[in-house]
């Protein structure tokens, strides 16, 4: 089993997105897919349950939905979740159960599994994060390189080819990003991996593992 691969980074009990995953070996190779599953999801979910509150838009009766946020379709919000003012979710959104999207937070093309935190200030685009990941304040992923090329994964055993011109990061279960980090595109985090506040991050971290530059990579005691 690689280190990158849907069975190492992400328990698939804690999301919506099970059967989606479950067909992927590696988690980016779904994003494509995420607004169409999204659609198909939403039409199937029980009205006692969920309103739809817009076109393409699924909200779950426990959720909390403040004041001046904006969500576009197709896009679900799981249970229990807060969704703070300013958030502005531009479609192709799954959010989970518990999960918090913060005041200025942005979210396009995700899928946020149950308890994902973006509380603050985060940027999180064509994206997958894991059970109970958490962005510190203003930390965001960049998901299209500067040159427009494809996005690559660099690894320990050499660059993975992905063939897609979009694609931000993957945060494992529980992953954790300091304050104002960047993922730069491509970017994998491993299960329990942290990032330092003020990281720019690019590549794979390995899981318990804590990225404090790109030199020092350390095993997490």
């Amino acid at each position: 089993m690689k280190a990158w691969s849907v069975q190492a980074l992400l328990d698939l009990d804690h999301t919506a997105a099970k059967p989606l995953l479950e067909q992927a070996e590696c988690p980016w190779e779904v994003l494509g897919a995420i607004g169409a599953f999204i659609r198909a999801l939403g039409k199937s979910l029980s009205p006692g349950d969920y309103e739809q509150a817009a076109e393409g838009v699924w909200v779950h009766r426990t959720a909390v939905l403040y004041p001046n946020h904006f969500a576009a379709g197709p896009c679900i919000i799981g249970p229990e979740t807060e969704v703070r003012p300013g958030a502005f979710l531009r479609g192709n959104a799954l959010v989970g159960q518990g999960c918090v999207v913060g005041n200025s937070t942005e979210l396009k093309n995700v899928i946020l599994f149950d308890g994902v935190q973006v509380p603050h200030y985060n940027y999180v685009g064509d994206s997958i994060l894991g059970h109970r990941a958490h962005m510190g304040a203003g930390a965001v992923t960049s998901n299209v390189k500067q040159d427009k090329s494809p996005v690559t994964v660099r690894t320990p055993e050499g660059r993975l080819e992905t063939g897609l011109k979009k694609f931000g990061a993957v945060l494992g279960d529980r992953a954790e990003v300091g304050c104002n980090a960047v993922l730069n595109p491509g970017t994998v985090l491993g299960r329990d991996s942290r990032v330092y506040p003020l990281s720019a991050v690019r590549g794979f971290v390995p899981a318990r593992h804590v990225f404090k530059d790109a030199e020092h990579v350390v095993e997490l005691r």
